[in-house]
């Protein structure tokens, strides 16, 4: 942070105040524990649980434990969402102060406001309707502290999930079009990333928490565990290209020389983002080349002991610390205001067929690197016990 500031000192940087940043990282908190936690439910813990009865010991256990972390996601939305649009009210024209902002008179003072010149919508509207969408999302969540609603989470989430993307998607409809090939790209590729990001690290947070009530699972909790781990992965690697890929174009887009990573208060900021997703990365490489090719083996071989060992044991821990990463990410996502090119007294980025056929390219790779880890990992998951590192 010292460093930081001293490039605010020096480059024109400067720092979002206290409630600005706290308000944005707990609003992609909320986002991040309904649209990560519905989407995971939907690929990873919804199939797996396909094959098990309402009655079966262990499913019952997580079905009712996801349950309670679906309606608390409910909770967590529905309070960073109404502290979020108080903050666009404190930002909004001339500005006042955050607490005056949180007044349900001044919100809807803002929500209320005529449209401006050359706009087919008014602002506030988009507002009104992204906060009444995330208010449906928040309450249908909420029904989940409720057992007779836990008997339909399936249909529950079915509504919740939409309306939990709808939120996010909202933010990004221009009130003032047409919007330029750029612009729409950007628009595309910054939503890409925001929902790709809560989805992994939403995922990594829900499953986290379900496997906490690992002492109240049966001793074959091992097998339904093995099948999540190995659902949600291939989910975490699609998400982790579109990290990858949507964040390297807006990197392009606000830094224009590898200097300016250094120099700039938003190139510092996006530095130690990189960072702190590398680190995500690198523990998601420990799982897939080497836990899970063990927990497979473990699989075959009928070895429940290992296998609940595995998944209940060593898998979680790992995923905590990519927890903790990610989480570490979105106290940083604030700090990235402004553009390291403009600090810098840069050109802006001009966008040129050069560019799109090389985000092209880049994304061709990171789809064969996709599959290479794939099979590698299930290649690694074929080795012989005598062979295993461990």
């Amino acid at each position: 942070m010292s460093t930081l500031l001293l490039a605010a000192d020096t480059a024109g940087y400067t720092l979002p105040t206290p409630w600005r940043a706290l308000t944005k990282t707990g609003y992609f908190i909320g986002l991040t524990g309904a649209i990560g936690g519905l989407v995971t439910y939907a690929t990873t813990v919804r199939p797996a649980l396909r094959g098990t009865s309402d009655g079966d010991g262990d499913g019952s256990r997580l079905r009712d434990r996801l349950s309670v972390c679906l309606a608390w996601s409910g909770v967590v939305l529905l309070v960073a969402g109404y502290f979020q649009l108080a903050a666009r009210v404190a930002r909004n024209g001339p500005g006042m102060p955050f607490g005056n902002a949180l007044a349900p008179r001044r919100i809807w003072q803002f929500l209320r406001a005529p449209a401006d010149d050359g706009a087919w919508i008014a602002q506030g509207t988009l507002y009104l309707v992204q906060n009444l969408v995330l208010l449906g999302a928040a309450i249908t969540l909420m029904t989940l502290f409720t057992r007779g609603a836990r008997r339909r989470l399936d249909q529950l989430a079915l509504i919740a999930l939409p309306l939990a993307l709808a939120v996010t998607l909202i933010g990004a409809v221009p009130a003032t079009v047409p919007l330029t090939t750029d612009e729409m790209l950007d628009r595309v590729l910054t939503q890409t990333h925001i929902i790709s990001g809560t989805v992994w690290l939403g995922g990594l947070v829900l499953l986290s928490l379900l496997a906490g009530a690992r002492r109240r699972l049966g001793p074959d909790a091992g097998l339904l565990w093995a099948d999540l781990w190995r659902r949600f992965s291939l989910v975490a690697m699609i998400c982790v290209a579109a990290v990858v890929v949507s964040g390297l174009w807006m990197s392009w887009e606000h830094v224009g020389t590898v200097s300016q990573l250094w120099t700039t208060g938003y190139g510092l900021a996006l530095l130690v983002k990189t960072v702190l997703v590398l680190g995500m990365v690198t523990a998601g490489a420990v799982n897939q080349f080497w836990l899970m090719p063990r927990m497979t083996r473990a699989r075959r071989a009928s070895d429940t002991v290992s296998l609940r060992h595995l998944t209940l044991g060593h898998f979680p821990r790992v995923v905590w610390g990519e927890v903790v990463l990610g989480l570490a990410v979105l106290v940083v996502v604030p700090l990235l205001s402004g553009s390291a090119r403009k600090e810098a007294g840069g050109a802006p980025a001009e966008p040129s067929a050069g560019v799109y056929t090389a985000g092209l390219a880049l994304a061709l790779a990171l789809a064969v690197s996709l599959y290479a880890t794939a099979r590698a990992s299930d290649a690694l998951s074929r080795r012989t016990p005598a062979a295993d590192p461990a």
